[in-house]
């Protein structure tokens, strides 16, 4: 730190990486706290010789400089602390008055306390704050990083696997990486070789990729992978805490397809076929989605507190994930280091494609996101957190198409996309936005599907009148829910238009008989579109 950047750091009233202490002839007793603070966060600046009153910062200066930094450097090699705390210093000579700074770096070794373990601290913005119970565990646990997860689970065995997520993780893999010698492998070895089981017991990692979800909660009594769907910008914009809350699954290869079907309307995308013929949908903002979802569950630390959640508000998309990095986040990025928390998930995912071979992925979130929209991802990190942000929209493009969806609508896409996309349908919202909006649907069919629209008026009703009319409004009202939620499912679908299932169905051959609706990829995973021409 130069003098310049020093004096630049007094002008400065959020310090989260600088504290300064009067140490005038001795040194403080305080600085101990910001010396475990700066060790278990992220490092920082300790000046000596400033003192501080309200706001203001005056240089008064260090009187017996030599030995009040003997004395500090001393502290920190001797037996005070429990591990020993590296410096690098540095003195100035600002208006004749001698200031001491002392950078400590973060430790590879925490916690870092003095005396005893309950004088732990951790930074929060310009404070020192005495570390919590669960705090201080996380910091034992990130010793292990790497580790944990490859521990056996006590009383686990081959019979807490679930049947049906084994059957369809094998199935994925041969699908998606035929070539890989796992897939020659029968069951027993296949389970071994890929260290979801262990000396007859299933490893942790084994256990909560794979697992039962009642032998998982044994281990991990609040299992979950949260996602929720908020109408507004901020928890601030909204009325309701969610529109739509993910509910339980089995294990997170479940959560993993469940939360990325969630997430796939969010961007658009595009059809393509692999290399083995198999049709999957990709677009840069979808590849960016499943890089981050698939980092979020490889990353994240599941014995913490708390659990990964997905937030997607109107305007952007959130990943929170409980656990710090291992090393700061600017050099995971420049040198693309693999260092994996939880090293047998990374594999498993990676055996079916569904990541990379190395790194965590942030210049591949970033490029792709970029090329998508034009957005760079932002990122918070704390040292037991990380949060990656995606913006879907601009503050300009989400007004935009407010307002040309109300035109065409009366009523705005998020409402309805989050309506229809409820699992919970609530049928009173839904029908009464299709019947609100009827009329203008059918000009925006006229003006959008000009073909599809004329196909509908010659084979189920010339007038609007007569469109609105038994099967025909059904019709309608099906069209509109195809284009609100491409991949809606015959059973929704009956249940927001009150028909049976096979009655969809009927509705859904007569409109692709007719060329005005055509499938797009999978009868599984594919979408429904309308013809344009």
């Amino acid at each position: 730190m130069t003098k310049k950047e020093l004096i630049a750091k007094l002008n400065d009233l959020e310090w989260e990486d600088f504290e300064v202490k009067e140490a005038k002839a001795a040194v403080p007793k305080s600085c101990w706290e910001t010396v475990s603070a700066f060790s278990n966060t992220s490092g920082g600046w300790l000046v000596f010789g400033i003192k501080e009153t309200g706001k203001s910062y005056e240089i008064q200066g260090v009187t017996n400089a030599e030995k009040v930094e003997q004395d500090f450097l001393n502290t920190l090699r001797g037996e005070k602390f429990n591990v020993f705390v590296a410096t690098r210093q540095q003195r100035y000579s600002i208006d004749g008055k001698t200031v001491l700074a002392f950078y400590i770096p973060v430790s590879a070794q925490k916690p870092v306390y003095y005396n005893t373990q309950s004088n732990t601290f951790i930074r929060r913005s310009s404070s020192d704050q005495k570390a919590r119970k669960n705090e201080i565990d996380a910091f034992y646990r990130d010793q292990t990083f790497g580790t944990k997860t490859s521990e056996l689970a006590p009383n686990t065995s081959r019979e807490d696997i679930d049947a049906t997520s084994l059957k369809q993780y094998r199935d994925y893999m041969a699908r998606f990486n035929p070539d890989v010698s796992y897939n020659r492998f029968d069951e027993a070895t296949f389970l071994t070789k890929l260290r979801i089981l262990d000396n007859n017991q299933l490893t942790y990692a084994g256990l909560l990729f794979l697992g039962k979800r009642d032998a998982i909660e044994k281990h991990f009594p609040d299992f979950r992978i949260d996602l929720l769907e908020i109408a507004g910008n901020s928890i601030a914009e909204t009325t309701s805490n969610y529109s739509f809350r993910l509910g339980e699954f089995e294990n997170l290869w479940d959560y993993y397809f469940e939360c990325f079907k969630r997430l796939k309307p969010e961007v658009d995308v595009a059809f393509q076929l692999t290399d083995q013929g198999f049709g999957q949908e990709l677009s840069p903002g979808l590849k960016a989605i499943r890089e981050a979802l698939v980092n979020m569950l490889m990353h994240a630390d599941y014995f913490a507190p708390s659990c990964s959640r997905i937030r997607v508000f109107t305007n952007h998309i959130e990943f929170y994930n409980p656990g710090g990095l291992p090393k700061p986040l600017e050099e995971l990025k420049a040198k693309d280091l693999s260092l994996p928390r939880n090293p047998l998930i990374t594999k498993l995912f990676r055996m079916v494609r569904l990541a990379e071979n190395a790194g965590y992925g942030f210049d591949r979130i970033e490029a792709n996101w970029k090329t998508y929209n034009n957005t760079v991802p932002e990122y918070d990190v704390s040292f037991d957190a990380t949060i990656l942000k995606l913006y879907t929209h601009t503050e300009e493009e989400t007004t935009k198409t407010s307002d040309e969806t109300k035109n065409n609508f009366g009523v705005t896409t998020e409402k309805l996309r989050r309506a229809l996309l409820n699992q919970e349908v609530n049928k009173e919202l839904i029908v009464s936005i299709l019947n609100i909006s009827f009329d203008e649907f059918l000009q925006y069919l006229e003006t959008n599907f000009s073909k599809a629209s004329e196909k509908l008026r010659s084979n189920f009703g010339e007038t609007s009148e007569k469109l609105r009319r038994g099967s025909s409004k059904n019709i309608i009202q099906l069209l509109m829910l195809i284009i609100s939620d491409g991949s809606i499912s015959a059973e929704k679908a009956s249940a927001v238009l009150e028909v049976s299932s096979r009655t969809v169905e009927t509705y859904i051959a007569k409109l692709k008989e007719l060329n005005i609706i055509k499938r797009q990829g999978s009868d599984k995973l594919g979408t429904w579109l309308i013809e344009k021409n």
